[in-house]
């Protein structure tokens, strides 16, 4: 028999699905009329580049702690580089 976690192993958020549903119901208010809007708008070439980008808007608001995140960075501290955000949320690390 095997398990699978019920969550995260690293303490970090769980994967939203890429799925134009997933992605909307990760998001929340203004976000989500805006990503459904252009989503909705976006030639068929254009979508996946759309619900990439929204993705990673619903990832880093799904983090642990994305509230104390951002106010850290409103207050300018504990910075790290663009790059090394963007690489954490595509997974890389």
């Amino acid at each position: 028999m095997t398990v699978q976690p019920d969550g995260p192993v690293d303490g970090g958020a769980t994967a939203i699905p890429h799925t134009i549903n997933d992605i909307g119901d990760a998001l929340t208010g203004g976000d989500r009329a805006r990503f459904y809007g252009q989503v909705l708008a976006a030639e068929a070439a254009e979508v996946p580049e759309v619900m990439h980008r929204w993705w990673k808007t619903a990832m880093l608001n799904a983090a642990p702690q994305a509230d104390r995140s951002r106010a850290n960075a409103a207050a300018g501290r504990a910075l790290i580089p663009l790059s090394t955000l963007a690489a954490r949320v595509e997974g890389v690390q």
